[in-house]
């Protein structure tokens, strides 16, 4: 039996105008977490990349990062530099997916611990 691991779904960005992309069920892309494939152990990670590599007429750069959920059930990523891809700018709250959020979800989102 294999180890479970932290939750981990495929990212990378979309050929045609750059943006984030998360690889979905299907083998599609989505612009939103929520709808990640998510993959527990290390053989379904694995699995979740080759699927995602074949189509680099679609995203360039597919790798593996880790999720976890929040206490309200919400995914998001656990590094940094993921959150700062998935939001947008962190220093211009007003740009990128953020801006698309309330304000005080907002600074909710600033609020990451190094």
């Amino acid at each position: 039996m294999t180890a479970p691991i932290a939750l981990q779904a495929v990212t990378a960005n979309d050929l045609m105008d750059g943006d984030v992309v998360y690889l979905a069920s299907g083998d599609c892309w989505s612009r939103h977490l929520t709808e990640a494939a998510l993959a527990s152990t290390p053989e379904e990670a694995a699995h979740l990349l080759a699927s995602a590599m074949p189509q680099e007429h679609l995203v360039v750069g597919p790798y593996l990062i880790d999720v976890n959920r929040t206490a309200n059930g919400q995914l998001e990523p656990t590094h940094y530099r993921e959150r700062i891809r998935t939001l947008g700018p962190s220093n211009r709250p007003d740009l990128g997916r953020q801006a698309e959020m309330p304000a005080a979800q907002r600074q909710e989102s600033a609020d990451v611990s190094l």
